[in-house]
Order: structure tokens, then sequence, then C-alpha cells
């Protein structure tokens, strides 16, 4: 029986670790789930373990927060002794966190198989710290699962074997199908007095956004505008809520605590239009076929662009409020990608169980045969 370490350290990781880690289970696999951490307070932490049903942590790392290279640094020192305990014969390790990135490097190290779910994004932005992470975790995995062709593309691209890159689909939207009808009996529009497509939803958490508050300001005047014409929801995420509150909010938008997962994919599954500088919101609004609209001048996942509901609008103020009331007038009709089908976990367990061992593989570096 193959035991594989799963990780998750992040509010990102949990709705992506967590149907590999069932998939994985009902082939005989042992599972361990490591949490690093990185986040832990209840809003972005213990709500989704109980929302998604996932058991407690078998190991908690307690990385905390801190710069870059701190949270990557103690992520590393704590991860290293347990792959030494553990001796696992494989790491997933999901999406573009810093603790993706630092149980990565130590898993190479170490010797175990590394398989990195979600591989292959690219947002070319070297400016984007998960850029960087993606970029160097794929580099050391020998399993790339990827999400869409798209990223499949850039890894061929990028000089990949064919045997490391595995097109499995998107095991967000595995999580998403899996909860959706207990999302929709969410009582959250009537404990908020909203009206299924009456309002649209915000989300601003990006460094690039939040942190200038220049670039916050031009946003904040965009939305406000909006919010004249489409009344705006905004659950504040933990990093964005002191800005928000020095900078203050427009009138016409309304903000609230952070949603847990149901909640939030009951407000967006029932909001007109949906706007986000999240990279897993566009996903998750393209499977559910509500219009997006995205506040970065690029992005990781543009198959939601060419095969989804998702707009890239920039954050030139001007330019999203006009993108935004373009969406509203006409919305892009639902289309949902390939392989979006929530099976992506079990094809990710098949090739992990089926892909052979450390000691019979052709590792990272090697060439083809």
């Amino acid at each position: 029986m193959p035991r594989i370490i799963c990780v998750a350290g992040a509010r990102p990781n949990y709705m992506k670790i967590k149907p590999v880690m069932d998939a994985l289970e009902r082939r005989g696999a042992e599972v361990v789930l490591v949490h690093t951490g990185q986040h832990y307070d209840e809003s972005m932490n213990d709500v989704f373990f109980r929302d998604l049903g996932i058991r407690p942590p078998d190991r908690y790392l307690g990385a905390g927060s801190g710069t870059h290279a701190q949270q990557t640094g103690r992520v590393m020192a704590a991860f290293e002794p347990l792959l030494d305990e553990l001796v696992p014969d494989a790491v997933v390790v999901v999406g573009d966190i810093n603790s993706t990135l630092a149980c990565a490097l130590v898993t190479a190290k170490a010797g175990p198989l590394l398989a990195h779910v979600e591989a292959g994004l690219r947002s070319r932005d070297w400016g984007m710290p998960e850029e960087v992470n993606r970029v160097a975790t794929d580099r050391v995995s020998d399993y790339l699962l990827a999400p869409s062709p798209d990223a499949a593309a850039n890894l061929r691209a990028e000089g990949y074997r064919e045997d490391q890159i595995h097109v499995v689909g998107n095991v967000m939207i595995d999580t998403l199908l899996a909860n959706l009808d207990r999302a929709r009996a969410s009582d959250v529009l009537d404990r908020y007095g909203l009206t299924r497509g009456g309002y649209g939803l915000v989300t601003l958490h990006r460094p690039a956004n939040v942190d200038d508050p220049a670039a916050l300001r031009g946003l904040l005047k965009a939305l406000g505008e909006i919010a004249g014409r489409c009344p705006l929801l905004l659950p504040v995420h933990p990093r964005a809520a002191r800005r928000l509150e020095e900078i203050g909010v427009p009138g016409g938008i309304r903000m609230v605590p952070a949603a847990g997962y149901l909640d939030f994919i009951a407000l967006q599954d029932a909001a007109r239009v949906v706007l986000t500088d999240s990279g897993g919101v566009q996903e998750e609004t393209t499977a559910l076929g509500v219009p997006c609209v995205t506040l970065r001048e690029n992005t990781e996942r543009p198959i939601t662009v060419e095969e989804g509901t998702n707009v890239l609008a920039g954050t030139d103020p001007e330019r999203v409020t006009a993108v935004v009331n373009r969406v509203l007038d006409d919305p892009p009709a639902p289309r949902c990608p390939e392989l979006w089908d929530g099976r992506a976990s079990e094809r990710i367990a098949h090739v992990l169980l089926e892909g052979g061992a450390a000691g019979t593989r052709l590792r990272p570096t090697d060439l083809a045969r």
C-alpha cells in the first residue's frame, strides 16, 4: 500500500486537496494529510475544513505568517524531518502558494516522487510571487498534473518530457460539483437580504491591488460607479480589511465578513456578475456559468476567457467600469472547458498509483530514453 503525503497550507489549497485525498484512499493508498499552517485564522482555515468535510490534519507544521522567505523557510525546516520520519512513496502539492514551493523543494532533495496539481499555469507576470512558485515547483516535479490543454502546452514549450505531463482536468471543479447542492441550500442570501441576480459579488486580495493605496483607490472608484447600477457585496479578505477601512468604501458596496466555502459558492452562483482578482474564482464562475470580470492585467487561467465566462478587465478604473457595463448589458454565454467534469481527482489517482516508483521512473532532469 503506497504512502502518499498530501500537503495543504492555505484556503486555495483545501478545495483542491480534498478530492485528491478521497480518490487515493478509494484506491487503497495510505494518505497522510499535512497542514503547513500558512493560513491559520478561523475565517481562512477552520470553516473550510468543516464545510468540505476534510478530516483533521495528521500533521500540523504551524508555519504562520511572515515574508515570503521567512514563511518558505519555516515550512521547509518543519517538513524535512517529517519526510525523514514518514518515508512516503510520493508527495502531492497543489497550487502556487509558498507552502507548495517549500514542500516541493524538500521532497525533491529527499527523493520521493513529487506530483504538482495545477502544473503549467502561467500568468507571464514575473512580479507575481505565485508565478515564481509555480515555475519552480514544476521544475522539480515528477508528475505535472495540468488542469487544461493550455497548461500542458506551456509545459511542452518549456521542455518537459511527455511522460511527466498529464492533462487531468480541474480538481477545484470536482469539489464545486460535489458540494453545489449543499451550497445552494445555504441561507446566505436570506441572511444578507439578497435576491438571485440582484447583486454583484466582489473579491480583492492580490497585493498589487490592495497593498498599493493608489491602486486600491482607483479600483474602489470604479466599484463605486458600478454599484450605482448593480449593488455590490464584498466579503472582506483579512489582508484587505485594514486598507479598506483606511481608504473607505463608496456607497452601494456592502462589506461583510469573509465567507466559508459553501456560502461563497452560493453567493457566486446567485450573483449577476462577479468581480475578482482570484484565480480560483475565475474557474468557479466558469463552471457555474456566471459572468466574471477579472481585475488584473493578466491571468494564469486564460482558458476561463477562451472557453469560459471570464473577461479580463485590467485595473484601470475607466476600463474596469466600461468592461463591467458591457458584461451587464451582454453577459457571456455559459460554457465550460473539457474535463472540468468532476472526475479530475480520479484521473490524478490513476496517474500516481500506476506510474511506478521513484527507483523505476525517469526523474525530472533525466533525458528521455
